[in-house]
């Protein structure tokens, strides 16, 4: 048994099992093994971290259809491509830091531009990474990943809606970029709930407020909007899990009967949700009072996951005190 130290979000040094996965994470694995028992030509590929996003569960399962890059994302990316070409099901997955940034002209050219149906998941995204520091935070991927044409960008608020993803990836014709978080994110949605690729969840509209959330945020964006329900304020949440293409329609819908708007993602305000709806309400002369909240155009702290959540106002508190500011007129 392989043991490696990690610190923990209370910033204590801890061990743990290489081999033990975290639960948001064990759906990718179970996902595509679902897909290649129904018979799908999926193949696994990670730039060495398969026990970092669960894949080693599909590769024991599955060793023939597993592929061990190494610490080489662009090859990976354009290996990938390569086999789609042969008529394979590709999924690779590195951290978002790396696959978002430094394959990104891989991801443009080897993938997009030849229209192959790649599924390239960067994990760890934001700041989960915590102490690992700013080489390892994915801040910036929305913004390179949906500016690539034909490249789908989805960021799935839990394991479950992942894993649904996944697999109603099966028919959607062009390449993919999923967003997910480190696994450890709580649970927003029941198993098997289904999943449609352009289309957002809506828990609700809000008179005064409707924050829209994609990824980590969406879990403390519902529990930050409950505690304001039951102080007396009208505020909904709109998951918008696929970023490109965006729901248009819901967020016009929202536009037209909630005061406000909020963005929220873990991730810089320049180019990522906040300017995707942004670029909706524009083209259509809206004028409802938008405010996006995440990480202000600057390179985050280093520090736990947890406090770097709480910092930038990422968790449930820091969320209900950003809307009541906004609500308020403060912002």
């Amino acid at each position: 048994m392989t043991y490696t130290a990690e610190i923990h979000d209370e910033g204590s040094w801890q061990y743990r099992n290489l081999n033990a996965v975290t639960p948001g994470l064990s759906y990718l694995s179970n996902a595509l093994i679902e897909l290649r028992k129904a018979g799908h030509p999926v193949v696994a590929g990670s730039a060495d971290l398969q026990y970092s996003n669960g894949l080693n569960l599909f590769a024991e399962k599955y060793p023939d259809r597993y592929i061990q890059f190494g610490i080489s994302e662009q090859n990976m990316v354009t290996a990938a491509a390569g086999l789609a070409t042969t008529g394979q099901m590709p999924f690779i997955a590195t951290f978002a830091s790396f696959v978002g940034l430094l394959a990104c002209e891989q991801i443009r050219m080897d993938v997009a531009y030849c229209a192959q149906p790649v599924r390239i998941i960067g994990h760890h995204t934001g700041i989960s990474l915590g102490f690992y520091g700013t080489s390892h935070h994915a801040t910036e991927d929305i913004s390179t990943m949906r500016a690539i044409a034909d490249l789908t960008v989805v960021s799935p608020a839990d394991g479950p809606q992942l894993a649904a993803a996944i697999k109603a990836s099966v028919d959607w014709p062009e390449p993919i970029y999923f967003r997910i978080g480190r696994g450890r994110e709580p649970v927003v949605y029941k198993d098997d709930t289904p999943f449609t690729f352009g289309k957002a969840v809506v828990h609700g509209i809000g008179d005064d407020l409707t924050i829209i959330a994609c990824g980590m945020p969406v879990h403390p964006s519902l529990e930050a909007a409950k505690q304001m329900r039951e102080r007396g304020l009208s505020v909904g949440v709109i998951d918008m899990a696929t970023i490109k293409p965006i729901d248009r329609d819901t967020i016009l819908q929202a536009a037209s009967k909630s005061k406000r708007l909020m963005t929220i993602e873990e991730h810089n305000v320049i180019g990522g949700l906040g300017a995707a709806v942004a670029e909706v309400l524009a083209d259509v002369g809206s004028g409802v009072r938008l405010y996006r909240h995440g990480i202000h155009d600057e390179y985050a702290l280093i520090a736990p996951p947890t406090h770097l959540y709480h910092h930038y106002k990422l968790d449930s508190d820091g969320i209900e005190e950003i809307s009541q500011k906004l609500i308020a007129g403060d912002l």
